[in-house]
């Protein structure tokens, strides 16, 4: 029989699992982070488009552009929250600014964080802290429901607790809500706190740790028309203004919604129907 003492080493070794590998982050320029267990994962093509394409974003993507490339440079930076309309290029400018940057030769990396895996962020830091590069961590489409505690975990990030942020990284998300909340979520903690003011601000504050807010609205018809003629003149596909504007609109008319992915959606059917592979 095997010492106990022996025995009980495994079976803690078995509950705690040993801290994830540093991973070799010349590898790629992305990484998706995975909890249970911990480890980064290379991501060796993201799946992105052009800055340039990005109609209707100008003064958007200048100050994140700038604000990214402060962060690269070892300037301070603020982190970013992106909220507004659906389909309206959040997290495409994300990615497009970190491969714009890249291509200008800034040792910059872009992490991508599942709001599910934010309970795990503390060891992700961990993972950074001690890194050369340095980190945009990215959470996609990050809301939380009524009875949803995740939140807490996302001041780690934003304010680092007594340790503080690592100088090395940088945080942006992506949601439909700007205050990450729902209303009615947040009208509830109001009517029925003991003290509704603490309650319904614990909340709130939480998008008011990100230094940098950036809303996109929903687009006019000629920044949709625009967008879709910006796609086909990158990609090669011939067809006149008329006939692009009479199929555009019936389309977005079928989706009862007008954005920058039904304008996607609609170069793909294009593309496809035009034998252009993309």
């Amino acid at each position: 029989m095997s010492d106990p003492l022996e025995r009980i080493a495994a079976a803690l070794e078995r509950l705690a699992p040993a801290p994830a590998p540093v991973p070799d982050f010349d590898r790629a320029d992305a990484f998706l982070w995975h909890a249970d267990p911990d480890r980064l994962d290379p991501v060796p093509e993201v799946s992105r488009v052009d800055l340039s394409l990005l109609v209707g974003l100008d003064r958007t993507r200048d100050t994140l552009l700038a604000n990214t490339r402060q962060f690269a440079r070892g300037l301070p930076a603020n982190n970013a929250l992106l909220w507004g309309a659906r389909g309206m290029g959040k997290s495409s400018i994300v990615k497009a600014v970190h491969a714009k940057l890249v291509a200008e030769g800034e040792a910059l990396k872009i992490v991508e964080l599942q709001r599910e895996d934010l309970p795990s962020v503390a060891r992700l830091l961990n993972v950074l802290r001690g890194a050369e590069h340095r980190f945009l961590l990215f959470c996609d489409d990050l809301s939380f429901s009524h009875d949803d505690q995740h939140y807490k975990s996302l001041k780690a990030v934003l304010d680092g607790g007594i340790e503080g942020r690592p100088e090395n990284v940088l945080f942006y998300a992506t949601s439909n809500r700007r205050h990450l909340m729902p209303r009615d979520m947040i009208e509830n903690e109001r009517s029925s706190g003991i003290n509704p003011s603490e309650a319904v601000e614990e909340k709130v504050s939480l998008s008011d740790r990100f230094g940098l807010w950036l809303g996109f609205h929903p687009c006019s018809q000629d920044d949709y028309l625009e967008m879709i003629r910006g796609y086909c003149d990158a990609h090669g596909v011939e067809i006149d203004d008329a006939t692009l504007r009479a199929e555009a609109i019936e389309w977005q008319a079928t989706r009862g919604a007008r954005s920058g992915r039904v304008a996607w959606q609609y170069f793909t059917d294009l593309a496809g129907r035009r034998g252009v592979s993309l």
